[in-house]
């Protein structure tokens, strides 16, 4: 089963995928796709690491490539955040950039078959309305293609507002 978890920046989208997987079957593992550049990153990694202490995660970095991920067994796994994965596997060091679809897409699917439960959380960053430079609108459009993809994918498709979720597909499973 995959729960697609998506919101705004902020919005508790963390917060309850969490609560979501201690409630779902062990082992569990925490997939880290935010790569640590710069202060800010380091902080909000820190902050992630405290709230899911004494939870059963088995955190695992990973910031791309996530089709070729083996899990040790069979759990429930959180992926956060195909934001982070989408600019990983877009972008490189000299700010070029290529379509992520296929590679995030057979990731996330990788992922899923060795599953039992997944929850997968990403932001909406389309809803602004705002044109940025090229590359960040190209981010965008790839985003919101990749959070489609996902979304029809997904048995249960939950966007998070103010803390509060709210069933846009499906239902939970408990």
């Amino acid at each position: 089963m995959m729960i697609l978890l998506t919101g705004g920046s902020g919005c508790g989208k963390s917060f309850y995928a969490e609560s979501l997987c201690v409630k779902l079957p062990a082992p569990r593992y925490y997939i880290a796709a935010m790569r640590p550049f710069g202060e800010e990153s380091l902080k909000k990694i820190e902050k992630h690491r405290r709230m899911r202490e004494g939870k059963g995660f088995e955190t695992i970095e990973r910031y791309t490539d996530l089709a070729s991920l083996t899990l040790p067994m069979r759990g429930t796994v959180l992926l956060e955040c195909i934001c982070n994965l989408t600019a990983n596997e877009m972008f490189d060091e000299n700010g070029s950039y290529e379509d992520p679809f296929e590679r995030v897409i057979k990731g996330t699917d990788a992922l899923l078959s060795q599953s039992s439960h997944m929850i997968v959380i990403t932001n909406d960053v389309s809803s602004d309305g705002r044109i940025y430079d090229s590359g960040t609108m190209a981010y965008i459009r790839a985003l919101g293609k990749i959070n489609a993809a996902l979304a029809q994918r997904a048995d249960t498709v939950c966007e998070v507002v103010c803390g509060i979720p709210v069933i846009r597909k499906g239902a939970l499973p408990f």
